[in-house]
């Protein structure tokens, strides 16, 4: 099993940490007309339950 020979410094450990950022969810606008909300892409719009131009939430 592979072992690490030095210890890893607190400047390299913390370099490689400041790389994991979050970031805000790309949203996009509802294909329906009447609603518009903005939604996640690829799910089913929370307002009016439509996807993909058919009804699969009852709201």
């Amino acid at each position: 099993m592979a072992v690490p020979k030095r210890k890893t410094s607190r400047s390299n450990t913390r370099s490689r940490r400041s790389q994991w950022k979050t970031t805000a969810p790309t949203l996009v606008t509802c294909p329906n007309r009447a609603c518009g909300q903005p939604k996640l892409p690829h799910t089913a719009c929370s307002n009016c339950g439509q996807y993909d131009g058919r009804q699969i939430l009852a709201v």
